[in-house]
């Protein structure tokens, strides 16, 4: 998974993201509150573990800025372990909340299941819609301007993952894990040659491009 970790603390951060990284999962640092909103406004996250102690904009700030803003699960990591604390994080918006200090492997299996909800919950939805773009996910049709675009299985998860995070920079790693269930990039051209594919049905025919190649991160779709 893609992990946004939000924490001021630069040897819980640097270590959590070691043992993260260890278990195959993919690790975005961040020290303050204002370069998560805007990492989270520009990129797609599967999680995002976010401390409530936080210079510029603390973490409570950044549960309120999100709440009515596409963004992913959220689970605060923080000293302010009282009963009032975790309530308050939870009804400003956490998914869950897990008190310093803690043991790895719960965490582990906290971030797994808010993972796992969460590509659960965009599977539910039924239609997604982009510009002059729209796809219906239960009869799997997706047209461009009222035209039927023939897309393979592949061409169509790669464009449903990138409809669901319309807006924000999807990395390679993304792809990979929700389209193919790989855990690591296995260095091949396997997405380049789908999306290069995808592109020309998605928009060679139709005048506004929607389809953006961000060098060397991922792609982006509007």
């Amino acid at each position: 998974m893609r992990i946004l970790i939000v924490e001021d603390d630069s040897s819980v951060s640097y270590w959590l993201t070691s043992k993260l990284q260890a278990c195959g999962h993919h690790c975005t640092l961040v020290n303050n509150g204002q370069d998560a909103l805007d990492a989270v406004s520009r990129e797609a996250f599967d999680v995002m573990v976010l401390d409530r102690m936080l210079p510029i904009v603390d973490g409570m700030q950044v549960l309120e800025h999100l709440q009515h803003r596409r963004h992913p699960p959220i689970l605060v990591l923080s000293a302010l372990d009282q009963p009032d604390d975790r309530v308050a994080g939870l009804r400003a918006g956490a998914d869950d909340y897990l008190g310093k200090p803690f043991h790895f492997s719960e965490l582990l299996a906290r971030i797994d299941v808010l993972g796992r909800r969460a590509g659960l919950a965009e599977t539910h939805a039924q239609m997604l819609n982009l510009e002059d773009l729209s796809m219906d996910v239960v009869s799997r049709e997706v047209r461009r301007n009222g035209q039927l675009l023939d897309l393979t299985d592949k061409e169509f998860k790669l464009l449903q993952v990138l409809m669901e995070h319309s807006g924000q920079v999807v990395t390679r790693s993304m792809l990979l894990q929700r389209v193919w269930g790989y855990e690591f990039d296995p260095q091949t051209n396997l997405i380049d040659v789908h999306m290069s594919k995808l592109r020309a049905k998605l928009d060679k025919r139709f005048g506004l491009p929607l389809l953006r190649t961000i060098r060397s991160v991922g792609y982006a779709l509007g």
